[in-house]
């Protein structure tokens, strides 16, 4: 019989709590056991395995993370727009550390079909509209935002750029100056 008040739900978001305190990759359903003070065996009626678990948090953070795009994006265009979305994807990280490497968890077709990655990406593009590219250029745009942003918040959150002088963010807001500038000086193929 399931112990009451654990619910799928709140498995979930335990589990992104938890990726959030010690790291996602240290989220388990014995883990969450612990913390729930129920016998592993009693969640698996709700979770299947640490891998349906982790896909259940990955799919949570995509959803929050798009939907924080979503409303700073609201009433943007341009680079206000570039600059909203980069800041969310930069707050979100350092907000939710475990969570924000849960969205970057490899998911089935099926599953990843069914995310709300797909509002990154309309998202992203709706951004880029603003800038008046083409295919292919647009997707090589939508890469080089994404691998920018990625990277940069990674490394901070890494700490790389918390021994030296400017300001991280100072750092940021730059960099995303250099991207505006760069997608309205998109270079010919």
């Amino acid at each position: 019989m399931a112990r009451a008040g654990v619910t799928p739900e709140r498995l979930t978001r335990a589990g992104a709590e938890l990726a959030d305190e010690v790291g996602f990759e240290q989220v388990t359903v014995s883990e969450l056991a612990r913390r729930f003070d129920v016998k592993v065996a009693s969640l698996y009626s709700h979770v299947k395995s640490s891998h349906d678990l982790k896909t259940r948090i990955a799919l949570l953070a995509l959803e929050e993370l798009a939907d924080r795009g979503a409303a700073a994006l609201a009433g943007r265009a341009g680079k206000d727009a570039l600059a909203a979305f980069a800041d969310v994807y930069r707050d979100y990280a350092l907000e939710h550390p475990g969570r924000y490497t849960a969205a970057r968890y490899r998911l089935d077709p099926e599953a990843a079909a069914a995310s709300a990655g797909a509002r990154h990406a309309q998202m992203m593009r709706a951004i880029l509209r603003g800038y008046d590219l083409t295919e292919p250029d647009d997707t090589h745009a939508v890469r080089l935002l994404g691998s920018v942003f990625h990277g940069y918040v990674s490394l901070e959150a890494g700490g790389s750029f918390s021994h030296s002088a400017p300001d991280p963010r100072e750092s940021w807001t730059r960099i995303v100056d250099a991207l505006d500038a760069l997608l309205r000086n998109w270079p010919a193929a």
